[in-house]
């Protein structure tokens, strides 16, 4: 009996496989794969430029020394306005008579301090009640 397989002719093996390889789509050029997502853009001139003061402090760029003069007069101009909006935001608060006499026993019942207390009242519109309320009962309730 022959054997077809010993007939001397070697049996090849299929070639490896290529890696499956996909089509891919080109992606338009505005678009960079790992690259963080814009910030949106804020709404005045002078956030922009204090956004843009921000931002170049975290660039390592050494060898214009004008440029960094130019970026601390901005971020001076921008820590100044941050400064005037919290001054606004100050303003804006209402005034709240307050009784000594409340300042008095939040002082001795609480054991703050004056300006603790007249703070906790003005808080809470002068009501030592609520103000004490408040102080004792925890937040995360």
């Amino acid at each position: 009996m022959s054997d077809s397989s010993s007939s001397g002719t070697p049996i090849s093996t299929p070639p490896p496989e290529s890696p499956a390889t996909m089509a891919e789509e080109p992606q338009p050029s505005t678009i960079h794969e790992g690259a963080a997502d814009p910030h949106a853009p804020t709404g005045t001139a002078e956030d922009r430029k204090a956004a843009a003061a921000l931002s170049s402090l975290d660039t390592q760029d050494d060898d214009a020394t004008g440029k960094k003069e130019t970026d601390s007069k901005a971020l001076g101009e921008a820590m100044k306005n941050l400064r005037v909006q919290d001054a606004g935001a100050a303003e804006k608060k209402k005034t709240v008579k307050v009784e000594p006499a409340d300042i008095a026993l939040l002082v001795s019942e609480l054991e703050l301090s004056k300006a603790k207390a007249t703070e906790l009242l003005r808080a809470h519109d002068g009501s030592a009640v609520q103000a004490m309320t408040s102080f004792i009962t925890p937040a995360f309730a």
